[in-house]
């Protein structure tokens, strides 16, 4: 059989080693890109580190996630919104026509959002800290 090879492994790759942030993640709404180059980054993944607790147990300080834009929410995923001026990390809930951005750590607050538009991606993969990461890559969506 051929080695198959993790689509997103030059991904998580990158940003272990150095994280440069988007053009997205740096500038508000009405800062975003434009044109051609904007239309082709916006579909692209992206990688993070986790950052803090919050998102505990599941996924700890200094793991690697990988973020796919634009995608609609479903109950329960893992997703990065814009809320309050700022990007966050959360577990997003729908009860009936209400929406929630829930931290997985209790000791943090969860917030009620207008609706689905606040997302701006889904977790589609995380990799554990390290060189040993790679023995515990998961992934969701």
């Amino acid at each position: 059989m051929g080695d198959i090879t993790d689509p997103y492994e030059e991904v998580i790759e990158m940003a272990v080693e150095k994280f440069i942030p988007s053009q997205e993640m740096l500038a508000g709404p009405e800062e975003q890109m434009t044109g051609d180059a904007a239309d082709c980054a916006a579909h692209e993944p992206y990688a993070l580190m986790v950052l803090g607790d919050s998102m505990a147990p599941e996924f700890l300080d200094g793991e690697i996630i990988v973020i796919a834009p634009n995608r609609p929410p479903h109950d329960g995923a893992f997703v990065v919104a814009y809320h309050n001026d700022d990007y966050i990390f959360r577990q997003f809930v729908q009860v009936e026509q209400r929406y929630f951005l829930r931290p997985l750590n209790e000791h943090y607050p969860t917030e009620e959002v207008p609706g689905p538009e606040v997302v701006k991606g889904l977790i589609i993969q995380k990799q554990g800290r390290g060189k040993e990461g790679r023995k515990h890559r998961k992934h969701y969506a």
